[in-house]
């Protein structure tokens, strides 16, 4: 039987292909009515995504992003995220070009549809014994609630070098800030405290909590959420 490393580009970009199709195929299911989010809710974010190398400077990579509120109990938010990611200018830096389609479940039970095309550039270095990235993204968001709109989002990540067990555990934080363009300014605020691990060769894995602020209608609103990720790599 042919091995992971022993597979020629064509087995892996045809295996890819069928895991990106599977995970895709997700964007159909959606839910009943359920109930709005409200203000200190605890939730489930369910992350599904698959990465390949199309050549050496070159990733393609696929997400899928399921979101659970009302005590993690009903299924109200789900997003596709398909990108490519550009690697050849130097080790420290990475440019990514993506599209993202968002559903939504608004108040009255409909759901609604967002295109957000978004740019990455991401910075990546070593500061003492930890390892970092700063990524901005500059996304633009056509929606059918509400106004389109230009936003940036940066997003600082900070881990730890070394790696714990055969697992490869390595800590992690991060803070993530949403700031839109149209005026309105400061809009939103992540702060993550994970881990990350390595469930085979070829699967990655990351388990975290997130803490959640965001302005509506003029105050701010609270949520928490716990977090799984789980990624194949071809």
């Amino acid at each position: 039987m042919t091995t992971l490393m022993q597979a020629t580009p064509n087995s892996r970009f045809h295996r890819a292909a069928i895991f990106l199709f599977a995970v895709m195929a997700v964007v159909t299911f959606r839910s009943g009515a359920c109930l709005a989010v409200s203000e200190g809710d605890f939730q489930f974010w369910s992350v599904a995504g698959a990465s390949f190398d199309v050549n050496k400077d070159w990733t393609a990579a696929v997400e899928e992003h399921l979101k659970f509120g009302q005590n993690a109990g009903h299924f109200y938010y789900q997003h596709t995220d398909l990108g490519f990611t550009y690697k050849g200018f130097a080790d420290w830096i990475d440019l990514g070009f993506n599209y993202k389609q968002v559903f939504v479940e608004q108040l009255d039970g409909h759901w609604s549809r967002e295109n957000r095309p978004h740019v990455n550039i991401t910075f990546k270095g070593r500061l003492g014994r930890l390892d970092f990235s700063d990524r901005s993204r500059f996304e633009y968001r056509d929606r059918e609630y509400g106004d389109d709109l230009w936003r940036y989002v940066n997003k600082l990540e900070v881990n730890l070098p070394d790696e714990f067990t055969r697992f490869k555990f390595r800590p992690y934080i991060a803070d993530q800030v949403y700031i839109n363009l149209d005026g309105q300014g400061f809009a939103a605020n992540r702060i993550y405290a994970g881990v990350s691990f390595e469930l085979s060769e070829d699967i990655e894995s990351e388990l975290y909590y997130v803490w959640h602020s965001s302005k509506l209608l003029g105050r701010w609103w609270d949520m928490s959420a716990v977090g799984l990720q789980l990624k194949i790599c071809f």
